[in-house]
Formats: structure tokens, C-alpha cells, sequence
């Protein structure tokens, strides 16, 4: 009995350990794509949204097609959706450039926007705050990096593509590492 268990248990943590390695090292080279090609791993990402698109587009517009139980407006609003997210998917195509740099002004404004939100909200818990100083001084940093990235979008989504390249490679480091010590103090 031990031992079926034990060659299964073993069997089980070297395939966790191969997974978590090899998870590892594509993070890191997707990291390290990034960070050396930033514009092509961005319109690669981007070339992945827009078949998304297109797959999203075909599959709404087959609901509303054969859909036996929707009434007709819901079948004519699938397939309308449907058409949208198709000719958006090869608008993206066609211009893979053009909406990369679409795509990442809109991130930039969104995270502005976003920074400058969680800023304002963080000055409202003040009264009930732990620690005022650091909701102040966390306040006033989310409030300036959103005015900052509202004011060069382009440049703060490129900043973030970096970080997140730098991100995912570190993620991808401590994932190798815990594929060479994951299990070993269980068997």
C-alpha cells in the first residue's frame, strides 16, 4: 500500500514541478520579449484582443442565427453584436499599429482615471483610517501619478508595459525556483 502511494505521490509532484518550471521559463522569456521588443509583444497582444474579437463576433452572431429560444430582438442583438466584434477584429487587423497605439492610450487614460479615483477614495476613509499619514501620503501619489499619466498616456502605458515585462520575469524566477524545491521536504 505505502509504496503505490509513494510512486504516485512522487509521480504527482514531478509533474507539479515540471509544470511550474516550465510555466516558469515561458514567463520569462515572455518577460524578456517584452522588454526587448516592447512595440511587437504589444502588437502581438494586441493581434490577440482582435481574434478574440473575431472569435467573440462569430460565436454571438451563430447564438442569435440558431438560437431556437431567444425572441427576435435578442437574436437580432446577437447577431448586431456579433458584426460589431467581427468588423472590429479586422479594423484591428488591418490597422495592427494603429490600434496597439489606440489600445495603450486608452490603458494609460483608464489607469490615470483610475489612479486619481482610488486617490480621492483613499482622502475619504481618512476619518476611519489606521494610519492617516500613510493614506495621505498614498492619497497624494495615486492623485499625481494619474494627473502625470492623464497628461502622457502613451508614455505611463509604456512605463507599465515595462514594468509588467520586468514583473513576469521576476514571477518567472520564483516559479523555476519553487519547480526545483516544490515536494522535496514531503518525499
Amino acid at each position: 500500500m505505502s509504496t503505490e502511494y509513494a510512486a504516485a505521490d512522487k509521480s504527482a509532484v514531478n509533474g507539479i514541478r515540471t509544470a511550474l518550471g516550465i510555466g516558469g521559463v515561458l514567463a520569462v522569456i515572455v518577460g524578456i520579449l517584452i522588454l526587448v521588443w516592447p512595440g511587437k509583444t504589444a502588437m502581438v497582444v494586441t493581434a490577440i484582443i482582435a481574434i478574440y474579437a473575431i472569435a467573440a463576433g462569430l460565436v454571438y452572431a451563430a447564438l442569435g442565427i440558431f438560437s431556437k429560444t431567444k425572441g427576435g430582438w435578442s437574436r437580432v442583438g446577437h447577431i448586431a453584436l456579433g458584426i460589431l466584434f467581427i468588423i472590429a477584429g479586422i479594423v484591428a487587423f488591418l490597422n495592427l499599429g494603429a490600434t496597439t497605439a489606440w489600445l495603450a492610450l486608452f490603458l494609460g487614460i483608464l489607469v490615470g482615471i483610475m489612479w486619481i479615483v482610488e486617490g480621492i477614495v483613499s482622502l475619504s476613509t481618512l476619518g476611519s483610517a489606521a494610519s492617516k499619514t500613510w493614506t495621505v501620503i498614498f492619497a497624494i501619489i495615486s492623485i499625481i501619478a494619474g494627473i502625470v499619466l492623464l497628461f502622457s498616456p502613451i508614455w505611463g502605458a509604456a512605463v507599465l508595459w515595462w514594468l509588467i515585462g520586468i514583473g513576469i520575469i521576476v514571477l518567472g524566477i520564483i516559479q523555476i525556483v519553487r519547480a526545483f524545491s516544490f515536494g522535496k521536504n514531503d518525499l
